[in-house]
């Protein structure tokens, strides 16, 4: 899927393969809902991490419209926020983080 600069992915189940575990960039996946007053918290810090950080993509994922994809990736609190690289998901975050962490453990990705 090509993305512009500080966009955000919301692939589905059916895009979640080609998109996500299929990119040539880190990804940062935020599973989040609607209702979800912790993900509506992070929600800004995320969309400054995908202006400022070109080389990560940055997807969010609705557990309300993508159940099965919270359960393939044990979902169990939101926000979590899964690192992704290489098709393969190495490190994860569940519950608001400060941008730094969440900005530390991309950087480590990035190399």
């Amino acid at each position: 899927m090509n993305t512009i600069q500080s966009s955000i992915l919301h692939p589905t189940s059916g895009t979640f393969a080609p998109d996500v575990l299929g990119s040539t960039k880190p990804v940062l996946v935020d599973f989040y809902a609607g209702w979800c007053g912790p993900c509506k918290m992070l929600d800004p810090v995320l969309k400054e991490i995908a202006d400022e950080k070109p080389e990560v993509t940055v997807a969010k994922v609705n557990v309300d419209q993508q159940p099965e994809l919270a359960a393939e990736y044990s979902v169990r609190a939101l926000p979590t926020l899964l690192f992704v690289k290489d098709g393969q998901v190495v490190d994860r975050i569940t519950g608001v983080a400060a941008k730094s962490a969440i900005t530390g453990k991309l950087d480590g990705l990035a190399k």
